[in-house]
Formats: C-alpha cells, sequence, structure tokens
C-alpha cells in the first residue's frame, strides 16, 4: 500500500506523524512538499536541523515524479496547497477518483473569522467546486480542529465522512520519577506561555494575571516564551508593574527549548482566541506533565482537554474565567500536579503521531481490502460531530 501526504512543507508539528508512517511503510511512504518553508518559521526553528527526511520529495524540484506519485498512490492526503500554480488540488483529486482511488482531504476552519461569511455566492461557488461535489464521492476530510466539521456542514460536504485530526508533535515518555524530577520545586507555581505575541494569541492575559497574583502576594513565575508585535509592550507593563522578577521573556526559542521549559513549569497558559485553527503548545505542553489552562475557542481544545479531568477550560474569550481558573491552580498544587499528570496520559495513551498514524493506515488497509473506511472509536480518526461556534464575549 502507497500513501502519498501533499503539503505546503513538513515541520516540526507534522513530522513526527510522517516519521511514524515511514516506519511502518518505508518507501512507499511520501510527504510532497510543494513550497519552501517561510524564513519567519524557520528563525522560529520550524525545519529543523535534521535534514530533510529520505521521505520527502519537493514538487517545486521533481514536478513530473511528484505529480505521477498523487496519481498512482493508493491513498493520497491533501493537506494545504498554496500554489494552485504547480498543483490544483481538486483536479488531482477528481483524476484519483476516474482511477478509482480514495483520496483524503485534511483541513482547519474554513470560516474562523465568522461563519456569516458564507453567505458570500462567490465563496459558496468555490467550496462546491472544491468539496461539495464530492460528498457522495470516496474523499474524506480530516478536521484539523474541533469547529472544522460544523463550517464544512454549513457547505453540505462530506456528510458522514468527517474524521477528527490535528498536529502531532513529537511524544516523549517519561518514568514516574523522571516526570515529578523536572517540575520546579522552589515553592512556586511556575506557568508558561508561548506563541507568537500577537492580538489573536492574546499574551496580555498572561501579564493581567501575573498582576492580581502579585497583588494577591502569591508565588509564582511566568515564563513568556516568543516574540512578535505585542512583545515590546508586554516587556515594557511588566517592567512598569515591578514584575520583572516574576517574569522571564525568552524571545523565540527553538522547540526543543520551549519543551525544555514547559518541562519544569506546572501549569501551561493558552489564551489564543477563534482565529487559532489548532494550537500544537496545546499538546506538548500537555506531554511535558502541565495541567493546561485553554480557551474553548482555538480548535485543538475540544479535542484534546476535558475540564476538571486533564485540564481547565474556560469560555467565549472570558478573562474573568481564566483568572479564576489561573488562581485556582497556583492555590491548589495537587490539583494541577493530577490534571498535568492526566494531561500526559491523555498524550502518550491517545494523542500521539503513532497512535494517529497506526489507526490512519489500519483505516487505508481496511480500504483497500474491502471499499470500506471505518473510523477509530475514539481519540484521532474517529468520528467528528459538528460542535458550533459561539463567538461572543461574556468579559474580556
Amino acid at each position: 500500500m502507497t500513501v502519498a501526504f501533499v503539503s505546503n512543507y513538513i515541520n516540526h508539528h507534522q513530522k513526527p506523524f510522517s516519521d511514524a508512517c515511514y516506519k511502518a511503510l518505508g518507501r512507499e511512504y511520501h510527504f510532497i512538499q510543494t513550497e519552501p518553508m517561510e524564513e519567519e518559521r524557520v528563525a522560529m526553528g520550524w525545519g529543523g536541523e535534521d535534514g530533510r527526511p529520505p521521505y520527502v520529495r519537493c514538487l517545486y524540484e521533481e514536478e513530473e515524479v511528484c505529480r505521477k506519485l498523487i496519481l498512482e498512490s493508493d491513498i493520497v492526503i491533501f493537506g494545504w496547497v498554496s500554489r494552485e500554480d504547480l498543483l490544483n488540488v481538486t483536479e488531482m483529486v477528481e483524476k484519483r477518483l476516474e482511477m478509482g482511488k480514495l483520496s483524503i482531504r485534511l483541513s482547519e476552519r474554513l470560516y474562523r473569522e465568522g461563519q456569516w461569511k458564507a453567505v458570500s455566492p462567490r465563496g459558496l461557488k468555490k467550496k462546491y467546486q472544491d468539496h461539495t461535489r464530492f460528498r457522495k464521492k470516496p474523499v474524506w476530510l480530516l478536521c484539523a480542529g474541533a469547529y472544522v466539521a460544523s463550517d464544512f456542514r454549513i457547505v453540505r460536504a462530506y456528510p458522514g465522512k468527517m474524521l477528527k485530526f490535528g498536529y502531532f508533535p513529537e511524544t516523549v515518555h517519561y518514568t514516574e520519577e523522571e516526570f515529578r524530577a523536572m517540575k520546579e520545586q522552589d515553592g512556586k507555581t511556575h506557568m508558561v506561555w508561548a506563541g507568537r505575541f500577537m492580538p489573536l494569541k492574546h499574551p496580555e492575559f498572561a501579564v493581567r494575571a501575573g498582576e492580581e497574583l502579585y497583588r494577591k502576594k502569591l508565588a509564582f513565575h511566568i515564563h513568556m516564551v516568543g516574540s512578535g508585535e505585542m512583545e515590546q509592550e508586554l516587556r515594557k507593563e511588566v517592567r512598569e508593574k515591578g514584575l520583572e522578577e516574576n517574569f522571564t521573556f525568552y524571545g523565540y526559542a527553538k522547540p526543543e527549548k520551549v519543551r525544555k521549559i514547559m518541562e519544569k513549569c506546572h501549569i501551561h497558559l493558552f489564551t489564543s482566541n477563534h482565529l487559532e485553527g489548532w494550537g500544537a503548545v496545546v499538546n506538548e505542553a500537555m506531554n511535558s506533565g502541565c495541567a493546561v489552562i485553554a480557551n474553548n475557542e482555538a480548535g485543538a481544545v475540544p479535542f484534546l482537554i476535558r475540564h476538571g479531568s486533564n485540564g481547565l477550560v474556560y469560555h467565549n474569550g472570558s478573562y474573568k474565567e481564566f483568572a479564576g481558573h489561573v488562581e485556582c491552580l497556583v492555590c491548589d498544587r495537587e490539583k494541577a500536579e493530577k490534571l498535568g499528570m492526566a494531561a500526559y496520559h491523555t498524550i502518550i495513551d491517545m494523542w500521539n503521531p503513532e497512535h494517529a498514524a497506526e489507526e490512519l493506515l489500519r483505516m487505508c488497509r481496511d480500504w483497500m481490502d474491502s471499499g470500506k473506511l471505518i473510523p477509530a472509536v475514539t481519540g484521532p480518526l474517529s468520528e467528528a460531530k459538528v460542535i458550533p461556534p459561539q463567538f461572543w464575549r461574556r468579559d474580556v
């Protein structure tokens, strides 16, 4: 069985999944990269340092070879392809259907800024051409986010054929001794915020919460990892409020360093709004044993976090609810530890690249053997139920 994964470029959020597929299929697995990675993401460490994996082929370097692989592979996953001048995905899906081959689409949300955009006649025509007309064909959808299925239901695409998916950073396994020893034990609650300092990710929530904790004389330290347009203003705010001993700003850090910071922290603050399609830092923080406090608007959260069981969820961007969760865990280290351990097991037991690859390849083999595609019972590749997004603000 030959499988090809087509996307803009491979990065550290996709590579572990591809590595697992390659381990299972060997030379029968290919990742087809359609364009070089942007310089900004390379600077952030997304490109890795271990060279190009053996299964990666570049469309812009060997177009004829890559097109042949896309057409002839038994199964193809079509992810994000910006270079429509080089590859028309819809055209390729049509050709594969003529050959009786299964194609799988992978998508984040269609309408992140609001489902009201679905009323656009021009947009609906495009969605019909790319997706809706395949509703009764052997074309399935992997939903990289909990609200993806809701968007695609609006355009009546892939009924009964939408499956949970996402991003799958590298999974790290720890012994119980390693797990407990890596956390800071200086009497303070250590929290980490990681991402680009930009409005949609709301890094100011971390600073605002820190100020409140400081006023209440609670022992804490917040690690701010990343950079961006809001960084200098937030650094200034921390200085002016006398919080410098309670905050560390790291600037951009490579993925390996981000994980090291997460490993020593007890809590991860995930404050992105509805414009965050997934949010792979959540996977990484959970794998690092952090108790995650997360906004339900971001795509990864409903798939990964069960409120009160393996993390805490606040709703619709409510700062008040967020701050309440932060204070709760700072004041209750035992609860934070239990949530962090449960989060860790969520990743190593279910939401990891090896399990996702195993389920995908199992489904593909079922298709090859019987012409039926049977979803997983739970977790990655299980049925993606329609969850309507609700993005009003109760308290910001």
